[in-house]
């Protein structure tokens, strides 16, 4: 139900579009043009590179008056520190934080269609007032759970050997936790590790694990479910990522809920960092029955590209539920789609929808891709911005202060996912029981913090897994 056939991104899978010689066709299937000016010459010299960048932000980017035109090509020696010194002046409002960059075509159709990466399959967190690391998140079929290193593990020490294991207390000791990161080794199949963990419940062990290809399942084996709450059913989901394997994993859980009776969710979007807006509008669908032909967002291009402008409305699935209250459990690495799901919602709950958890990252723009296929390069530039039924989308400090209720709760790692007792989701059950809860206080969410953890992130992300899953290795 869309006005225009371009299809976009928040954070991935959009208008795709190649520079000499046709397009690829991500799921939904773009209208593939070219950019103007084209690259003269198709090679992959650093130059040609540097010149495509140029070409499509000048003509693209959102914030055209943002765009530093005055800085030369030849003072960087990649292309991704051309386009940070490009858009520094958009990334000095936070409006652009290093939401536009380089990536690899094969990499990110892997990732997005596919959910697949090499690593050892965990998210990380770390503590570095008290120098500690975290399992926050341990997925499906992967090394890491194949090792039992579940969530809540600290990992004390790493090393390729057992007889050159490094303390993470020295690691963290400088005040760096890039330290801890490069410790991991680099994200390449083979690639092997010993640890010194601690399990949640004391158990002290040594663990050799390599990293290996494995798809990241957006909903979880502990991600649907539904709660018996003092007598009432909610609903429970819990997604990693707006990745296009979601699809069929939201259908299955909402076809349960419907059958259910359920009316009540909450729906745990921690550390989701975004993904495609495919996802994010069909997850929208699900949560709209009686909602047909209501808007849920607008998507507005640069006043020179606004004939590419898009409204999305609902589009009722035969799963769909009428939520009558909706809790989103969130961190400040819950971004992009995450947030555009929330902010859709919105206008259509009013009161009877929270945030619970900690503000979220502000993140009211997407990116479309431009490939230049002969390189691998895929260009990720910010050119949309995005509004609900009401015209909200200034969000950049978070949705903590546009949401009509937040309830401030701890990421309680301790407990998985989908346990009643965890902090966050014992908050949200009691948001839809009516009860009261301390809010969440606004302002810029600057870093990804879990309540006095923060996710381990490099502090400059290059690659499409560290984009969009933010401290997964």
């Amino acid at each position: 139900m869309r006005t225009s056939k371009i299809a976009l991104s928040l954070a991935c899978l959009g208008m795709t579009v190649s520079c000499g010689g046709g397009g690829s066709t991500p799921t939904p299937s773009p209208v593939a043009t070219t950019p103007t000016p084209t690259p003269t010459v198709a090679t992959c010299s650093l130059q040609n590179r540097k010149q495509f960048a140029f070409d499509v932000l000048d003509e693209w980017y959102l914030f055209p008056d943002l765009l530093d035109t005055s800085v030369s090509a030849s003072s960087f020696s990649t292309v991704q520190a051309y386009i940070d010194a490009l858009v520094a002046p958009a990334r000095a409002q936070d409006k652009d934080r290093f939401f536009s960059y380089i990536t690899s075509i094969e990499e990110e159709n892997a990732f997005f269609n596919e959910g697949s990466s090499a690593g050892f399959g965990f998210r990380l967190i770390y503590d570095l007032g008290n120098r500690r690391v975290f399992i926050a998140e341990t997925f499906d079929d992967t090394p890491a759970l194949g090792a039992n290193l579940e969530r809540g593990t600290e990992i004390i020490g790493i090393g390729t050997s057992s007889g050159n294991i490094v303390s993470v207390n020295s690691l963290l000791a400088d005040g760096d936790p890039q330290d801890v990161i490069q410790a991991l080794g680099p994200p390449d199949v083979g690639v092997t590790r010993v640890l010194q963990v601690v399990d949640a419940g004391g158990v002290s062990r040594e663990v050799s694990i390599a990293k290996t290809e494995y798809e990241l399942d957006p909903v979880p084996r502990y991600g649907a479910q539904i709660i018996n709450d003092g007598g009432k059913q909610v609903g429970y989901i819990r997604l990693t990522n707006f990745i296009n394997p979601a699809i069929d994993d939201l259908r299955d859980a909402f076809a349960d809920f419907r059958a259910a009776g359920v009316t009540e969710l909450v729906i745990d979007l921690r550390y989701n960092g975004g993904g495609g807006i495919n996802v994010n509008e069909f997850f929208a669908d699900l949560l709209g029955r009686g909602l047909d032909g209501e808007v849920f967002e607008t998507i507005a291009f640069r006043d020179s590209k606004s004939e590419n402008n898009e409204t999305y409305r609902f589009n009722a699935r035969p799963q769909s539920i009428e939520p009558t209250r909706i809790a989103f459990i969130t961190t400040s690495g819950s971004a992009s789609a995450s947030e555009a799901l929330i902010n859709g919602m919105q206008p259509y709950l009013g009161n009877d929808l929270a945030i619970v958890g900690q503000n979220t990252f502000g993140k009211p723009v997407g990116q479309s891709a431009f490939d230049l296929s002969e390189c691998d390069d895929r260009l990720r530039v910010v050119t949309i911005k995005l509004e609900n039924a009401n015209g909200q989308g200034e969000y950049f400090n978070g949705l903590a202060e546009t949401v009509p209720n937040t309830c401030r709760a701890r990421d309680d790692i301790m407990r998985n996912f989908g346990d009643p007792q965890e902090d966050m989701l014992a908050t949200a059950l009691d948001f839809l029981a009516g009860r009261s809860c301390t809010p969440i206080a606004g302002g810029p969410a600057t870093t990804q913090s879990t309540g006095g953890r923060t996710l381990l992130q490099p502090d400059r992300p290059t690659s499409v897994i560290e984009h969009e899953a933010p401290g997964v290795y």
